[in-house]
């Protein structure tokens, strides 16, 4: 059992959950409050939704270890499962069955919605993960930029099936209702959706660095090989300071606004230590280094969720004044 939770990743099938369960908590299940408006998402169909986006990135997983094994016995020697404490046959069953379960809640949502175009995302979601373990992972760039879209629809995804959210779409900071001032809540997870799209790409980069040595020898084309470590990290900071620029923009704006202090954590707790992480990145050119750095990236990510925590309680105290 053990081994089957570390072939799955469920540390960051974990975090994903966690992070679908904020954005649905914080920002689209108070709508219901401040807008009056009818939420298809209910508790039972976040949960349903969730589920499918877990069992579909399971099954990347599973399927990203299939293929990668050769890979993984030079960087991560002692992690491998595939072969090893798992069949290849068994792997692949697994990653069937978890892909067909999450197409099955799909369309159980979908139908619900009378809306089954929306189950076009996690189609597109299965074709990429087999693309990126089979191609996409060893060529120059691609590879990357798929991981960092996935990660995004999986914020984006609970947009598309929240129908309530589709009239909020629009570059409009602040909305008014009964009297009172929100942010736009579609402008909420539009946010979250970009820095986890830049944040992951970055890391993406990074674990690329940690990873140089095994991706060469299996024939890889990634950024570091491909440009050097040098080169590499200069690109990871043009990300970075696409990142900061956007993100101190907005917490100044909240800053000098009554929403202040998510103004102050998103400038001491998001901006501050990913400024810190950027100087930190170029201090050694090590594989450890570069893990050490994969590592404090994702602590800046999870703080960037746990920031919702902060803008669901403004909601109520707001609608309290």
């Amino acid at each position: 059992m053990a081994t089957f939770f570390r072939l799955v990743r469920w540390r960051n099938l974990l975090i994903v959950f966690v992070t679908q369960w904020f954005v649905w908590q914080c920002v689209i299940h108070p709508m219901a409050g401040w807008q009056h408006a009818s939420l298809f998402l209910t508790a039972p169909h976040f949960l349903l939704l969730s589920l499918s986006t877990v069992l579909i990135a399971a099954a990347g997983y599973i399927i990203n270890d299939y293929f990668d094994v050769k890979i993984d016995v030079i960087n991560r020697p002692e992690k491998v499962i595939v072969e090893r404490a798992i069949s290849r046959r068994s792997a692949i069953l697994l990653h069937s069955l978890f892909n067909l379960l999450g197409f099955l809640l799909a369309f159980l949502l979908a139908r619900k919605m009378g809306m089954y175009q929306v189950m076009l995302i996690q189609l597109a979601c299965t074709v990429l993960l087999w693309f990126y373990s089979t191609h996409f992972k060893r060529q120059f760039v691609i590879g990357n930029l798929v991981v960092a879209l996935l990660t995004a629809l999986s914020i984006l995804i609970l947009a598309v099936y929240e129908p309530a959210l589709y009239a909020h779409v629009n570059l409009r900071f602040y909305l008014v209702a009964d009297g009172k001032g929100y942010v736009n809540p579609f402008g909420v997870v539009a946010v979250y959706t970009f820095f986890a799209f830049m944040l992951t790409w970055m890391r993406e980069v990074v674990k690329d660095m940690e990873d140089f040595k095994g991706d060469a020898e299996d024939g890889c084309i990634t950024m570091p090989i491909k440009l050097g470590l040098r080169r590499s990290v200069h690109f990871v900071w043009v990300l970075g300071i696409l990142a900061l620029i956007p993100l101190t923009a907005a917490g100044i704006k909240l800053l000098l606004g009554n929403w202040w202090l998510l103004g102050v954590y998103v400038l001491l707790l998001l901006v501050l230590p990913l400024l810190l992480w950027l100087r930190f990145l170029p201090r050694r050119a090590t594989s450890g280094h570069y893990g050490q750095a994969s590592k404090w990236l994702k602590v800046i990510m999870v703080s960037g969720v746990c920031s919702l925590l902060i803008y669901y309680w403004l909601q109520f105290f707001i609608q309290g004044s």
